[in-house]
């Protein structure tokens, strides 16, 4: 469960408000008060609490109609109320559930039962948000395979319908160069699905951290960068002194992987990419600067969005690289993120947790 939660208390009795606020905010909570149901009704509106505590006796509106316009507005229908009452009948019990209540708390409010109720519930909620989040991304995830897949395999496809069909008239130059599009088309379909898996494995994966020599981490990812730099003659830059993170070196490999290839992509011309670190408190940041044509502000908005594609029809990428950055670094305890002013370049940073020798 979080640790901190904004919690709306909608009720009129003072002493009760007084003995929920002073007990969920030692739990570390946020609360907020509003004395009558219209009250309520605006502040759930725009301070989106996680849970909401309702007096169901209250003059004017009370709070099952409270309750019932609460479920009533698609801004705040998801949030799970609980009544607080004095009522015991079991008329009044289901007509609370009937227009969207989710539990009671009975009154004089008992601060056990308020803490554990109040637990209970934000668990139930997170753990309904969490699952959401995993249907979204799963909807994004099978979309983004069907897209991305599709579109080189109708390339093969068109290719090896168009030679079958003049397989006997066709010059073997002809030939070479058809079946050199398949080619180079396989590997692209290859190189989706990898990336495909590794974001997949990211998400599920569980790993070990060590601290990282990242100075040897680079030297591999540019040996592997080596004919993509030569082609573009570009310049990487090293830092002379490096500080030891805690991370898993296959995961930053690709880290490194996405962030260079991209500066050599769109840098400038020829690309000059300089890498740089420093301490910051307990973390340490990592950025490579480089000398392209800067990006807009929308467009840093949307870099680290899973499957969008900042510069489709101008680029061969696939919209996922830059997300798997971003899952990878959540995954070790760091941040992610872009400084970039149009026309000056941009600097892609991401951080990690600081080896302090005391961790192995």
């Amino acid at each position: 469960m979080k640790k901190q939660s904004i919690i709306l208390i909608i009720d009129d009795n003072l002493n009760n408000v007084k003995v929920i606020v002073d007990n969920l905010n030692y739990l570390g909570h946020t609360t907020i008060v509003a004395r009558n149901g219209e009250m309520g009704l605006q502040r759930a509106k725009y301070a989106k609490p996680d849970l909401i505590l309702l007096d169901v006796m209250m003059p004017g509106m009370d709070g099952f109609e409270t309750c019932r316009q609460l479920k009533a507005d698609p801004n705040t229908a998801h949030i799970p109320v609980l009544f607080m009452t004095a009522l015991h009948s079991l008329e009044d019990k289901m007509k609370g559930f009937e227009v969207g209540g989710v539990d009671y708390i009975t009154k004089p409010v008992q601060v056990e039962e308020l803490v554990a109720r109040v637990k209970a519930h934000l668990t139930i909620r997170y753990l309904q948000q969490d699952l959401q989040q995993q249907v979204d991304e799963l909807k994004s995830f099978t979309h983004t395979v069907a897209h991305d897949l599709k579109n080189p395999l109708g390339v093969i496809v068109s290719y090896l319908d168009y030679t079958l069909s003049y397989l006997d008239t066709t010059s073997t130059e002809i030939l070479r160069y058809d079946l050199t599009q398949v080619k180079q088309t396989g590997e692209k379909t290859i190189s989706i699905v990898s990336e495909l898996l590794l974001l997949s494995s990211v998400q599920s994966q569980q790993v070990a951290v060590t601290p990282i020599i990242m100075e040897d981490v680079l030297w591999q990812v540019m040996r592997r960068l080596d004919l993509e730099i030569k082609k573009c003659n570009g310049k990487i830059i090293l830092p002379e002194l490096w500080t030891l993170p805690l991370g898993y070196q296959g995961w930053l490999e690709e880290v490194w992987i996405n962030y260079l290839s991209n500066g050599l992509k769109y840098g400038g011309n020829p690309p000059v990419l300089k890498i740089g670190t420093r301490e910051e408190g307990n973390m340490v940041r990592y950025w490579v600067e480089d000398n392209g044509p800067g990006l807009t502000v929308i467009e840093q908005n949307q870099l680290f969005v899973e499957f969008s594609r900042v510069h489709q029809g101008k680029i061969d990428g696939h919209g996922l690289g830059l997300s798997i950055v971003k899952r990878i670094i959540d995954k070790l305890g760091g941040e992610v993120g872009v400084e970039s002013i149009v026309g000056k370049g941009s600097t892609f940073y991401f951080t990690l947790p600081k080896y302090n020798g005391d961790d192995f």
